[in-house]
């Protein structure tokens, strides 16, 4: 059981036995929770909630800044006996507690309905459901490893194309410098510098050694030649970052990029949502390339659950929900304005903008899906895979060798 699920069930009053969460007590009105509060995020909320309300729906808006922030306060409400009528959580194992507390509904009868398992990818299938059943609604594919950069901030610097070696990144990221520009637009928030680590470990390291550290655990793979490359790599990046990065969120440091302080940001394609409410058209202006490296897509997304309300009319409301959130055109429609890419592989993509079709393109292939690290392991192990990563990164005498044998530690107690 995670430490948050723990803080949970001893903060909640435990009234689970009925699960008759007061939000749901109206024909199809639906108390929604997430986190979606920046530009992009909020219009992409907005194509779910009026998609909801055109399906004779009653949507409800309850959205708590910040991820950590949210799960918090919903798993506190479902376990307390109020909650609501679905709430957002990653794609992976952040709610494994909720379901072997037997508080979620089995979505199994809409997934068949839907032919989810035949439209979806494998490694998102597998990532919703538990025991061979869903109990969560994946409703887009994000990817990691992105790069974005403002197309006339490199052409000043003499920069005409994304780099494709690292060495050839490094090399821009001097250009920049010299130019008078930040060269990376740098959240400095742990599950940020994590992110660019595993854009980094894909990139350099290669797919299998994603895989072998995060999936198989390899003490030998993250003690290798190999992986202390990558983070001598990562930590080379500390020379391109300003003063003020620690701290900052990914939608400052997207900011910085769209206004010309800065030249690229590596973060997850959320942040073209953000571009696309600039006006920047995302493989023109607002320019979109994968991580330098080995080709791959880091695959994490969003899902929504679905808490046991006691049946009646609070079901419908909550299976209309899920057909609406996966609706073929509600699909397109929401994945334009959040930035990142239907998780149907069965929908038309060619009106998307050129980021967006890449994506697609690159998860149409088995060979591509790279699954993030959140697929693979708990959020407490998460978190503390973040908090080595960010102290190695902003200690400047830190050694890749040393790194290296903390995160083995790590991994190594991983549940």
């Amino acid at each position: 059981m995670s430490k948050l699920m723990r803080g949970a069930l001893l903060s909640a009053t435990m009234l689970c036995a009925h699960l008759t969460g007061a939000a749901a007590q109206e024909p199809n009105r639906a108390e929604v929770m997430h986190w979606w509060t920046s530009g992009g995020e909020a219009a992409g909320v907005r194509v779910f909630a009026d998609a909801y309300e055109k399906a004779g729906g009653t949507w409800v808006d309850a959205a708590i800044a910040g991820g950590q922030n949210l799960r918090a306060a919903a798993i506190n409400r479902i376990v307390g006996g109020n909650p609501p009528t679905s709430s957002q959580f990653n794609t992976g194992r952040q709610f494994d507690d909720l379901v072997g507390q037997g508080l979620l509904v089995d979505l199994d009868t809409v997934a068949g309905e839907g032919r989810w398992r035949d439209v979806i990818p494998a490694p998102i299938v597998n990532a919703a459901s538990r025991e061979g059943k869903f109990y969560a609604v994946p409703i887009n594919i994000h990817g990691h490893n992105w790069m974005f950069y403002n197309t006339a901030t490199l052409q000043k610097a003499g920069i005409t194309e994304a780099p494709k070696t690292f060495d050839a990144f490094f090399a821009d990221m001097d250009k920049l410098k010299a130019a008078g520009v930040t060269p990376i637009a740098w959240g400095g928030q742990p599950w940020q510098e994590a992110l660019v680590f595993d854009a980094v470990l894909l990139g350099q390291g290669g797919k299998d050694l994603f895989l072998k550290v995060y999936r198989d655990k390899d003490e030998e793979a993250i003690t290798s030649e190999a992986f202390q490359k990558v983070a001598e790599t990562f930590h080379r990046m500390r020379d391109y970052v300003d003063a003020g990065a620690p701290g900052r969120n990914w939608n400052d440091a997207t900011n910085m990029v769209i206004t010309g302080q800065a030249g690229v940001q590596i973060m997850g394609d959320w942040a073209k949502g953000d571009f696309i409410a600039a006006g920047m058209t995302p493989g023109g202006v607002a320019g979109c390339a994968l991580v330098p490296g080995e080709t791959g897509y880091v695959m994490g997304g969003d899902v929504f659950v679905f808490p046991k309300l006691g049946g009646g009319a609070a079901t419908e409301a909550q299976n209309l929900l899920a057909r609406t959130m996966l609706d073929p055109a509600t699909q397109i429609a929401f994945n334009e304005k959040k930035g990142s890419i239907p998780v149907r592989t069965d929908v038309d993509v060619s009106g998307m903008d050129a980021c967006a079709r890449r994506g697609a393109e690159l998860v149409r292939d088995p060979a591509n899906q790279v699954p993030s690290v959140n697929f693979h392991v708990s959020a407490d192990t998460v978190g503390a895979l973040q908090d080595t990563i960010t102290s190695y990164f902003n200690d400047p005498a830190a050694t890749p060798e040393d790194f290296a044998a903390d995160f083995a530690s790590v991994i190594g107690s991983a549940d």
